[in-house]
């Protein structure tokens, strides 16, 4: 028999609506994360009329936009959409490292789930294979995983 097993579908909960938050720093790279996502979404089902499209300036403003989005009702996740490219200083770890803590923290507060679809990279041909379409796009891995874990966030209620 064993143990009772949860796991989430990769559907979104009945009336509710995803947000994909997307940084327009680094556009190109970001559009291609947006474009992933919204490919991996609409594979599953998911109807543009519940996704909505944020734009921010950049990773730092992600958090808040993420948060405010979650604090509607109707909002069941949001996948967060940025690239940030290492510089010559520590300013790209303070962005990575503090835009992925805001993003935790809204999922936290608010219950609901956040894809982390923030690239991290060395160099810019780096973010372009994470972009770019395929099974390496990190918006697409991000969507779903909001996506699942929402189903199993409802389910666990």
């Amino acid at each position: 028999m064993g143990p009772e097993r949860r796991e989430g579908a990769l559907r979104l909960p009945s009336g509710r609506r995803i947000a994909l938050v997307a940084a327009r720093y680094n556009a190109e790279i970001v559009e291609g994360l947006l474009e992933g996502a919204l490919a991996a979404l609409r594979r599953q089902g998911i109807a543009d009329s519940a996704m909505v499209i944020v734009r921010v300036p950049g990773a730092w403003e992600l958090p808040l936009a993420v948060r405010a989005m979650l604090e509607r009702a109707e909002c069941a996740a949001a996948v967060a959409l940025a690239c940030v490219l290492r510089g010559e200083t520590e300013h790209f770890r303070l962005v990575v490292e503090q835009s992925s803590h805001g993003l935790m923290r809204a999922s936290l507060d608010t219950g609901k789930p956040v894809g982390n679809g923030i690239l991290a990279v060395e160099r810019r041909e780096q973010a372009l294979v994470r972009s770019a379409p395929g099974p390496s796009n990190r918006g697409a891995e991000a969507a779903l995983a909001a996506l699942e874990l929402a189903d199993l966030l409802e389910r666990l209620e």
